[in-house]
Parts: structure tokens; sequence; C-alpha cells
């Protein structure tokens, strides 16, 4: 039997886009995928359209730590123990640094950076104890810091800051835990638009590629094309 049957991951803002291929990727591994999403609704009719019975729906807003608590509460009720995490929800607010107003910063930040916090916090450390975890958080280059300015202002500094997240829980983890952070690139999505270059098929690939590492895999690193970019 494949040994990633055992296996089971969540990816959060996965009812579209890249979560969703990402969610259809690992499913096709043959892994057991939590497929989590903040409308229901929404999530249940794209689970439908995979039409999978390895793929379960649950309600999360990665906002609320309360919403991220709840969902582990119900996946512990049912002995569902999460081994991989990709954390792929994500906003992309494009206003200028003067023309941003604090509404909007902030709930870039709490989307883009305090989502990722609130489910690290919440599942890794079942992964530290278990002895297995492969965390991949969906960031991009706009937010690296040795490419260029990240922009667009509050995107960037999201996403520079979900960076900055990835290496500290990499360094609070054991080795047998791989966090890695992601730049799927520009991709054809509802946030990418049709003229991006990049089809969701291949946007997804190095994220599903950071999910299945092997256990000499890496971890604390950035990523696009399953190569190591710079931060």
């Amino acid at each position: 039997m494949n040994r990633e049957r055992n296996r089971t991951a969540l990816v959060t803002g996965a009812n579209r886009g890249i979560g969703l291929e990402t969610v259809r990727q690992l499913d096709l591994a043959g892994l057991e995928v939590v497929l989590a999403a903040r409308d229901l609704t929404r999530g249940r009719a794209a689970a439908r359209g995979l039409n999978s019975p390895r793929i379960r729906v649950e309600e999360l807003d990665v906002t609320d730590a309360k919403s991220v608590a709840a969902c582990a509460d119900r996946l512990a009720d049912d002995e569902v123990e999460v081994d991989v995490l990709v954390n792929n929800a994500g906003i992309y607010p494009t206003v200028s640094f003067f023309s941003l107003d604090e509404d909007v910063m902030r709930r870039a930040l709490d989307v883009n950076l305090m989502g990722a916090f609130h489910t690290c916090q919440t599942f890794c450390p079942g992964m530290a104890q278990r002895g297995y975890g492969r965390v991949v958080n969906v960031s991009s280059g706009l937010g690296a810091l040795t490419e260029n300015v990240p922009s667009p202002a509050a995107y960037g500094i999201s996403k520079a800051a979900l960076n900055a997240l990835t290496l500290v829980v990499a360094a609070a983890v054991p080795q047998s835990v791989k966090v890695n952070a992601v730049c799927p690139g520009w991709v054809r999505t509802h946030m990418g638009g049709r003229g991006a270059p990049t089809s969701v098929e291949d946007g997804a690939d190095t994220v599903t590629w950071l999910a299945r590492l092997p256990d000499s895999g890496p971890t604390g690193g950035f990523f696009r094309n399953r190569r190591r970019i710079d931060w």
C-alpha cells in the first residue's frame, strides 16, 4: 500500500484556484485531504467537482483563532490527524502605500500572516509529537526582500512577514517536520487573472512537491519551480 494513504493534508482557502488544485493533486497522490474553506457551501461545491471519497470539507476562517480551534476539535473527534498543512488562504490588495488605509493593511496581515500563525500553532505541535509533518506556506516573490521592495504594499509586507514566520516555525519544530514557503508564480486564477502566464496545475506543482517531501527533504527554505530562491 502507498504509505501516503495514511497521511492527511489540510489545505486552507481551498475552494478555488491554487488551493483547489493542490487538493486535487494531493488526492491523486493518495493522501486523505481536508478541503478547508471559509464558506462551507462553496467548499462543498468545490469538493463535489473533484468527486473523491478521500476529500473531507471543513469550514475554516483562518483569521479567527476560534474557528481554527473548532475545526481542529472536529477533526480530533473523528480521529483525524493533520500530517500536512498547506497555508494557501490569502488576499491580494493592490492599493499603493500612500492610498492604503489601516483596515486594508490589517486585513492583509490577518489573512496572509495571522492565518498561518493560527494554523501552525494549532496543528504543528501534533506533527512534532508524532514525528512527521509537512508545512507549506504559499507566499510570493513579491514579498522577497532580496528581489525587490515588497509590493504591492500590504500584500508584499504580509508575504515578507509570512516568510519570516516560515523560518521561525521551522526552527521551533524538529527536523522531522519540514516547514517551507513557496512562490507559485503568476498563476491564472481568480486572483492572478486570465493573463497570467502560469497554469494553475503548474502553480500548484511546487506546493504539492513540498507537501510530499521525503524525510531527507529541505526545511526552512523558499522555493519556486522546485528550486530554492532567496528570501
